[in-house]
């Protein structure tokens, strides 16, 4: 009789934490912290880390830095003979969600003889959401990542094809999505020449049933042919609605080996305001908690797998202290930043900064700043731009969040907390 779940001996994790992670904290990181987060993942044993963005600066702030983040990164001392294009085995990921953002990739790679081993572009199921995320529509990005997908395997660097919305849609009006739709957007992206597909539930929308019933479509040869072959898709869950590592789960169940994750579970949707002033970003965000929409946590990952006895290649205690320091540095905001940040706010909504600071008590109320930043910044006989007050809003209530917490992100890793389980596996690190 069988009293076991059947596992892979091993899985493959890739840490997205200075990417997917980054991008959607309200803070902007140097260069030299990035890089020391990519230097300790490699360290602790991971060899796929997706590093930077190649979009627009003006859209993405936070990867401006993304030429000298990578040519740093190749050129470091600690864990540049790591990496696979200088002779290791380490893979490293940029995105590149337009065509000039492929360019920008392999210009870079043109100019240093090295660069990102796999590009990302991605498509989502919901048309809506696509059109919000790219500016495209589905038509005229199938078209464009063909194009991009040729350029790109042609100077040795592989493309990861994305598929988004696949369990679900944040966008108002198109929330339920068609897992077959899914399948065929992942045979598309194979058949033009994509390396792999990564199967991306953006914004937590997935629960462990449909997992496990669309990654059973994904494998059978009946739907996707000579793809139905867990090496060329890899599993991406947030988990906005705390299922993320249930899914995880399901998808190994039903015959997926490939994962990615954050540590201490931050990112999703890219920030739309820096240290306290607003930019473009994607637009108004989908969740109405943006910093609770991140993955699953790379540490609480790592730690499930071995203690069921599935072998990740990453050093445990090595992956915990990072990730201690992560939420206690990286997380933490320091009293110059925070003054950085009300001074920001007092300058955008001519709200005096005593008073702003004063957001702290609980007692606080929102609206009457609110209305006064408005007054302040639609001039008289101006026309009120559009969504206005709620920009404002936004603005004030990120303040009085990080005012109270005194974080950028609440570190969502469970294992920092409780630390290591009493399992048979992990007898050695107890």
């Amino acid at each position: 009789m069988k009293h076991h779940l059947s596992f892979p001996e091993r899985v493959e994790i890739g840490d997205l934490t200075v990417r997917d992670g980054m991008q959607a904290l309200e803070h902007i990181y140097s260069t030299e912290e990035k890089l020391a987060i990519v230097e300790e993942l490699i360290l602790a044993g991971f060899e796929h880390v997706e590093v930077t963005n190649f979009g627009h600066p003006k859209y993405l702030p936070q990867f401006a830095d993304a030429e000298e983040l990578l040519e740093r990164l190749f050129q470091s001392k600690r864990v540049g003979h790591l990496l696979k294009q200088n002779g290791g085995k380490v893979l490293i990921t940029a995105i590149t969600i337009n065509e000039r953002a492929c360019t920008r990739a392999l210009d870079f790679k043109a100019k240093h003889g090295v660069g990102p081993d796999i590009v990302l572009q991605m498509v989502s199921t919901d048309p809506i959401h696509h059109k919000r995320n790219s500016g495209m529509t589905l038509d005229e990005y199938w078209k464009m990542t063909e194009r991009c997908t040729k350029m790109v395997n042609e100077q040795g660097i592989m493309m990861c094809g994305t598929v988004s919305t696949i369990w679900g849609s944040p966008m108002e009006g198109a929330r339920v999505t068609d897992l077959k739709r899914a399948v065929e957007f992942s045979k598309i992206y194979l058949d033009l020449g994509a390396s792999y597909i990564e199967q991306a539930d953006h914004d937590g929308s997935a629960d462990p049933a449909r997992v496990y019933e669309y990654f059973s479509m994904i494998l059978d040869p009946e739907f996707m042919g000579k793809w139905a072959d867990p090496k060329y898709h890899l599993a991406h869950f947030h988990t906005s609605r705390g299922m993320g590592l249930a899914n995880v789960l399901a998808a190994l169940q039903a015959g997926i080996y490939r994962f990615e994750s954050t540590m201490s579970g931050i990112g999703g949707q890219p920030a739309n305001m820096i240290d306290g002033r607003l930019i473009k970003g994607t637009g108004k965000y989908y969740h109405k908690e943006h910093l609770l929409s991140g993955l699953v946590s790379t540490e609480d990952l790592v730690v499930m797998m071995e203690a069921m006895g599935v072998k990740t290649g990453v050093d445990i205690p090595k992956l915990l202290t990072l990730g201690r320091k992560f939420r206690d540095e990286y997380l933490t905001i320091s009293p110059a930043q925070m003054e950085t940040i009300v001074n920001a706010v007092s300058e955008v909504t001519g709200i005096a900064k005593d008073r702003l600071r004063a957001l702290r008590d609980n007692t606080a109320e929102i609206d009457p700043l609110v209305e006064e930043a408005v007054n302040f910044v639609v001039k008289p006989g101006e026309e009120e731009p559009k969504h206005i007050h709620e920009t404002l809003a936004q603005l004030l209530r990120s303040l009085q969040g990080y005012l109270r917490r005194g974080m950028w992100a609440i570190s969502r890793a469970e294992t920092l907390v409780s630390d290591i389980p009493p399992s048979p596996f992990l007898k050695d690190l107890l």
